[in-house]
């Protein structure tokens, strides 16, 4: 199973990079997006999405995550002054 950070590589097109997002659709079909690095003339080629099953993993956690806490109870509440 691919997870994110994987470094990947598409088993029909060739295509690699790493494992930027994975979306999961109802009816289980599993997306993953794919980033490739910057080309030496320091171009960003643009994300493409492969069904997961036709990725091979070619490195596990290739890049390191950050922490996935991305929510929860807030420690203070913000405030607004309102007048009139």
């Amino acid at each position: 199973m691919t997870e994110l950070g994987d470094q990947v590589k598409d088993s029909v097109s060739g295509f690699k990079g790493i494992a930027i997002g994975i979306t999961l659709f109802l009816h289980g079909c599993t997306r993953v997006g794919v980033q490739p690095r910057i080309t030496k003339d320091g171009k960003l080629p643009s994300a493409e999405w492969f069904d997961e099953p036709q990725l091979i993993k070619e490195k596990a956690n290739a890049v390191k995550t950050g922490s996935r806490d991305i929510g929860g109870p807030m420690i203070s509440v913000p405030t607004r002054n309102v007048s009139g």
